[in-house]
C-alpha cells in the first residue's frame, strides 16, 4: 500500500489560516480529489481538527475511507473511522484493502507520519506569510522533487503555483 501525503504551502511552509486554507486555489482541490481518489479503494488521514474545517456538504470526502486522528477515543462522526495513534490509522486502510493511503493534514498528522511516507505531494504557493500553521520542517535533501506543473494565477485561482513530487532518495 502506497502511503503518501498531500499538501499545499506557501514558500514559507504555512498551510493554514484560522482552521482554512489561506487562498483560494481551484485547480489544486481538483487535482487534490482526482489524485486521493484515484482509480482504487483509498484512504484519507487527517486530524480531527481538518476534519472539522471541511464544509459538511463534502463530508465524508467522497469514494475515500475517511479516518479521522484523534486523542478522544469517544470521538465520533458519520463517515469516518477514528485513530488513536499512526499505526492503528494505517492498520484501518490495510484491513479495508486500500490501495494508497493519503495523509492530508494537518500539521500535527503530517509530522507524525513524515517518517512513515513514500511520497510528498506539494503545492507551492507563490506567496508569503499567509498563514500561522507550518507544515513540519523536513531535510529535503532525503527527498528527489520531481517537478510535474506549473499553473499561473487565474480567474480560478489566487496565486501561481508549482506542484511537485517529492521521493525518497
Amino acid at each position: 500500500m502506497l502511503i503518501a501525503m498531500i499538501v499545499a504551502m506557501d514558500k514559507e511552509g504555512y498551510i493554514g489560516r484560522k482552521g482554512e486554507l489561506p487562498w483560494r486555489l481551484s485547480t489544486d482541490i481538483k487535482r487534490f480529489k482526482k489524485i486521493t481518489e484515484s482509480d482504487g479503494n483509498n484512504a484519507v488521514i487527517m486530524g480531527r481538527k481538518t476534519w472539522d474545517s471541511l464544509p459538511e456538504k463534502y463530508k465524508p470526502l467522497s469514494r475515500r475511507l475517511n479516518i479521522v486522528m484523534s486523542r478522544n477515543s469517544e470521538w465520533r462522526d458519520d463517515g469516518a473511522s477514528n485513530a488513536l495513534y499512526p499505526g492503528r490509522a494505517i492498520e484501518i486502510a490495510y484491513s479495508e484493502g486500500c490501495e494508497e493511503c493519503w495523509i492530508i493534514g494537518g500539521s500535527k498528522i503530517y509530522e507524525l507520519f513524515l517518517d512513515r511516507v513514500d511520497e510528498i505531494h506539494v503545492t507551492e504557493v507563490n506567496t508569503q506569510k499567509s498563514g500561522e500553521v507550518k507544515f513540519p520542517k523536513w531535510d529535503r535533501k532525503e527527498w528527489k522533487q520531481e517537478i510535474i506543473e506549473r499553473k499561473m494565477k487565474n480567474e480560478y485561482d489566487d496565486y501561481d503555483t508549482i506542484y511537485s513530487v517529492w521521493t525518497k532518495k
